[in-house]
């Protein structure tokens, strides 16, 4: 049989995950980048001697044994990055009411913590706690990333159902609840927002337990050298595999004739065919653009007319001539002071402290990172003027440090970099629909949807990433790349292989 060649568009992690397990299974493909590198929202940058990372927070199951170490392991990243365990998921501070708690590892002091905030609500946070000791030992490849639906069939929903028997229960009744329809049974008010930001307020309950329970079997950890070192390595192992990229090469069209994909078109207007075409990009641009909105039945035209999107994000970055010892890397801020951005009243703050390794600022120095939800619409509009684009950033910046300066006196001098990525920062660099970075909002009918990798009525197409396997992040990305090459495998008759054989 001759060598099936393959197109990929995007080289994000789905993308280049794609390639990968395409290279190891005898597929010929090539990748077409937007971009000038590779990461997708995965991003980092440098400013002044600074390094920011715009992408990943942490990862998880980066401990060997895991099904996903050996993902890590199978496209070169484990080799080649050094993991910190988090022993704390971050620290909530309520300004107005002079209270903070710890996120901890330890559930027997998270527990004592919580209840010491609200002794009222003890049954519900022992509830909480109990869920979180069920999910420690869940297998996160279990819960639906393991095998694409085209390939799972009765008997693989039983297995998965099997796999994570022991945490059953907390996928249904009012553990699949959103966390802030949850919360609304606290009776303390901050509380509420210290369940509800736990990662989003739209995620299931049961989501929540889970990375309580991920953190506590210290199945949680930071990338000691960020977004790059996590994503330079994959680029590498998909160019050791024999894999071609071409960056600055973006796809307008995907070329279809007889409703079969048989390659792309660039905006430089040049054509490129393939037996083979997977999008990894943006599934809003790949389904109404690319391919101009043929290929969609109810449930596609439902999920993009009706389903909300992520919320985009402003993220202000400093590069400070300071150390923060002891501090936590992570940090919710209910701020006393909210201040205006558009129609949006800013009453939160999420603070990233890049204080766990040397790599993201010279010594002595540390990069102070803060980001908040925002309006697309706003930002949108205003990029069109850009002297009101650009003293509208300067302005964000000063009210974000100003915040700032309340909790570490002096910072406003010690400033010697100040870097402002908004939601059109997001779309010009990864053509992500909205800005929204993580794709759909993962509330609790989203994120158990399974959908399938393929287009109604067009062959030889695929579709790979946030788009296909809701909730986002690293391993689903990483996972629905392996999809598309297991299902090709399958249709082709032949093994479906982790490695070079």
């Amino acid at each position: 049989m001759a060598t099936k060649s393959m197109i990929i568009i995007g080289a994000g992690l789905a993308g280049l995950s794609t390639g990968c397990y395409a290279q190891m299974n005898g597929y010929r493909s090539h990748i077409f980048e937007h971009h000038t590198v590779p990461g997708g929202v995965a991003a980092c940058w440098k400013r002044k001697g600074y390094l920011i990372d715009g992408g990943i927070h942490f990862l998880m199951g980066h401990r060997p044994g895991q099904p996903i170490y050996d993902l890590y392991c199978e496209l070169g990243i484990a080799q080649a990055n050094r993991f910190l365990d988090m022993t704390l998921y971050g620290r909530f501070i309520d300004e107005a009411g002079g209270r903070s708690v710890e996120i901890t590892q330890d559930l027997d002091r998270l527990a004592h913590d919580l209840k010491a905030l609200s002794p009222d609500d003890s049954q519900a946070i022992d509830e909480l706690i109990a869920g979180a000791r069920a999910m420690q030992d869940l297998d996160m490849s279990k819960t639906g990333m393991a095998s694409p639906p085209e390939l799972m069939g009765p008997l693989g929903q039983l297995k998965q159902m099997w796999g994570i028997r022991r945490a059953l229960r907390y996928f249904a009744g009012k553990y699949a609840r959103s966390a802030a329809d949850y919360a609304q049974g606290l009776r303390d008010p901050w509380l509420r927002q210290v369940i509800e930001n736990l990662f989003l307020p739209e995620v299931p309950v049961w989501f929540i337990l889970m990375l309580l329970g991920l953190l506590a079997k210290r199945q949680m950890e930071l990338i000691e050298g960020g977004c790059l070192n996590f994503v330079l390595p994959i680029e590498r192992r998909y160019k050791d595999l024999g894999g071609q990229v071409t960056y600055k090469a973006t796809v307008e069209e995907i070329l279809v004739e007889n409703d079969r994909a048989v390659g792309v078109r660039l905006a430089d207007g040049s054509r490129h065919r393939a037996d083979i075409v997977v999008s990894a990009a943006d599934g809003y641009s790949t389904i109404f653009k690319m391919l101009g909105g043929r290929y969609v039945d109810k449930k596609i035209e439902n999920r993009y007319k009706n389903w909300k999107l992520i919320r985009p994000m402003v993220m202000v970055s400093f590069g400070v001539a300071r150390e923060f010892p002891g501090e936590p890397w992570l940090s919710f801020i209910t701020l006393e002071r909210p201040f205006t951005v558009g129609s949006q009243t800013i009453d939160g703050l999420m603070l990233r402290l890049f204080n766990y390794s040397p790599r993201f600022a010279p010594p002595g120095k540390t990069v102070v990172q803060v980001a908040f939800e925002t309006e697309w619409d706003f930002w949108n509009e205003l990029r069109k003027d850009r002297p009101r684009y650009d003293a509208e950033k300067e302005r964000v910046a000063a009210e974000v440090l100003e915040r700032l300066e309340a909790h570490y006196p002096g910072l406003s001098s010690q400033v010697e970099m100040t870097d402002v990525a908004t939601p059109y920062t997001t779309w010009r660099y990864t053509r992500n629909h909205r800005g929204a970075y993580m794709g759909w909002l993962p509330t609790p009918e989203v994120i158990t949807t399974r959908m399938k990798r393929t287009l109604p009525g067009l062959a030889n197409f695929y579709m790979a990433g946030q788009w296909v396997l809701p909730g986002g992040g690293v391993p689903p990305c990483l996972y629905s790349g392996r999809h598309v090459v297991q299902i090709l495998c399958h249709q082709d008759g032949k093994p479906f292989l982790t490695s070079v054989p």
